[in-house]
């Protein structure tokens, strides 16, 4: 299948709900769900406890849908082979023992509940996968079409599949690093790879493209100021309607989405705005992409964010990957992505 007749496929797959775009790919046959045979392995390298969600929108997922995930711990759950579902991370929950209502968690809380029943509130980083979808290939992606909370990144395990572990993993692999946590400052000096280490299922023998522009200055402020969640105030009255570079931003600083927050239909490409011919990318969409290269921004994002595979491997979901974003499609062109 051509990259061109495959972009049309998932562009017809999407859906006219801001929040749904970025959900939808193809499935050209349906079949029933399977045995749940493909790992998800999730990981937490932050350095605080989070709680990470699952929430699955076809085939059979996991019975965990939510749990504590201490600093440095895995947790392997199991899913369909024709899944379709999303992991986020929750920040800074504290849950009532009667178990739901109001809000729980600063970032992506679920109804208050720790084993969501639904999707999280934005801002949340989110990995998306759909499997088995058309041509038996899998698709997944970074999404920060609702906003960004958490670094993030995917790998791709080949869970034995011999034409997954042909793959160059350097061009599967995605991160997204927009907050300082964990961020290599220095572009030129940054070697994941020194000793002969590993990094994101990668090696020094075919190493991740990453950006090189953002400094920690830049990557502080990238949010646009009307878009962060809990903006810093300046002296006078609790009042600051202007940007200002001299005030400092919070370490941690989660920054909605312009379609999340005013639901305006040329940010959410809803309405006359819903097609890839009709609908830009915003000033928030722009500014993501600026600091997440191989992440998706916007609802037609799909050709410089969706990443394609052959259908048959497992996942590793990791929060707070640390480093700096991968640039995997600028650097090796958006058809070294899908791999048919």
């Amino acid at each position: 299948m051509s990259a061109l007749h495959l972009s049309s496929l998932l562009l017809l797959a999407l859906t006219t709900a801001a929040a749904e775009h970025h959900m939808s790919r193809p499935r050209l046959s349906q079949r029933q769900s399977g045995s749940n045979n493909r790992p998800i392995l999730i990981s937490n390298w932050c350095t605080e406890t989070i709680y990470p969600a699952i929430l699955t929108q076809g085939g059979t997922g996991p019975s965990t849908t939510g749990y504590a995930a201490q600093p440095n711990t895995n947790l392997t759950v199991y899913v369909s082979s024709d899944w379709q579902g999303r992991v986020w991370g929750r920040t800074n929950c504290t849950f009532s023992s009667s178990g739901g209502g109001g809000s729980s968690c600063t970032t992506g809380d679920c109804g208050g509940l720790q084993a969501c029943k639904g999707p999280g509130v934005p801002p949340a980083t989110l990995a998306e996968f759909t499997l088995a979808g058309s041509q038996s290939q899998d698709f997944y992606d970074i999404s920060l079409v609702d906003g960004y909370n958490l670094g993030l990144a995917i790998v791709l395990l080949p869970n034995g599949n011999q034409a997954l572990q042909a793959l160059d993993p350097s061009t599967t692999n995605p991160s997204c690093v927009a907050s300082l946590n964990g961020f290599a400052a220095s572009s030129s000096s940054y070697n994941p790879y020194a000793n002969n280490q590993q990094f994101l299922g990668t090696s020094s023998s075919s190493p991740l493209p990453f950006e090189s522009k953002q400094t920690a200055s830049t990557l502080s402020s990238w949010c646009p100021w009307d878009l962060q969640t809990s903006p810093p105030l300046a002296p006078g009255d609790g009042v600051y309607p202007y940007p200002d570079g001299s005030i400092s931003r919070p370490a941690f600083d989660p920054c909605i989405s312009a379609c999340s927050k005013y639901g305006d239909a040329s940010y959410c490409c809803t309405g006359k705005y819903n097609g890839p011919n009709s609908c830009s990318p915003s000033y928030y969409s722009k500014a993501a992409k600026g600091v997440c290269p191989d992440a998706y921004s916007y609802a037609y994002d799909d050709q410089t964010s969706t990443f394609i595979t052959p259908t048959g491997g497992g996942f590793q979901v990791v929060f707070c990957p640390g480093g700096r974003s991968t640039d995997i499609i600028a650097s090796k062109g958006s058809g070294a992505i899908k791999h048919g």
